[in-house]
């Protein structure tokens, strides 16, 4: 058995779903704009050049939540999926998780963004199991602050094998283990696993890939996989 670990954002997405969250939310009127609107194009910023401070954003990005019942909340993300993602997501990417499940590999999608704004885009592309930054929730209520580790960086490895020990599995229960990321702040995933690939890479991981002699690829367009 493989394990096929895939990071979102840029990845299988042709775009950011935390970015993506806010302006839907910036639009809909539900956040000031002139506020929300630098600061989330500031923490953007941050995350692509690698600088990300995961708790002052998950502050910012976990606040709206906490603001609105769960049934508001989940209206409001139907209306995203249709609006801002489901036109992001190419047939090349959904080609790619097709591919390894129909290998009878392990699925699962490895992102910061938290669980509740990457749910339905997990279940959106068949992936039946989504290792995600947790939303803290009290009494049926988001809190607007995270539980547990985020899965941002290095610790996305602490999430990923928390959840690998759930299934009674480990890194050496895999002939293969795969990662595909385009971000630089997914190095210490991308070294652990026995195939890194490169997805759309940004000019860091980019020249570490080239390197380290990793397969790039892009999910964009029709170029063919690698």
């Amino acid at each position: 058995m493989n394990l096929a670990l895939f990071d979102l954002d840029n990845t299988l997405l042709a775009g950011d779903s935390d970015f993506e969250w806010a302006q839907f939310l910036i639009a809909k009127g539900v956040l000031d704009a002139e506020v929300h609107e630098t600061r989330n194009i500031e923490f953007y910023d941050h995350y692509k050049a690698g600088t990300l401070d995961i708790h002052a954003f998950l502050d910012f990005q976990l606040a709206p939540l906490a603001r609105h019942e769960r049934n508001q909340l989940d209206q409001w993300h139907a209306e995203f999926m249709a609006a801002r993602i489901v036109p992001i997501i190419g047939d090349a990417a959904r080609k790619l998780v097709a591919k390894h499940a129909d290998a009878g590999d392990l699925l699962a999608i490895v992102t910061a963004t938290n669980s509740f704004v990457t749910g339905p885009i997990a279940r959106e592309f068949g992936i039946p199991h989504l290792i995600a930054t947790i939303p803290a929730q009290a009494a049926g209520h988001f809190t607007g602050q995270p539980r547990g580790i985020p899965s941002f960086r290095e610790g996305k490895i602490t999430r990923v094998e928390a959840w690998l020990e759930s299934l009674g599995l480990w890194w050496g229960s895999f002939e293969k283990s795969t990662f595909y990321s385009d971000s630089l702040n997914d190095l210490p995933l991308l070294e652990k696993v026995t195939h890194p690939v490169a997805v759309d890479a940004d000019a860091t991981l980019a020249r570490h890939a080239h390197k380290h002699g990793w397969p790039q690829m892009t999910l964009r367009g029709d170029e063919k996989l690698s």
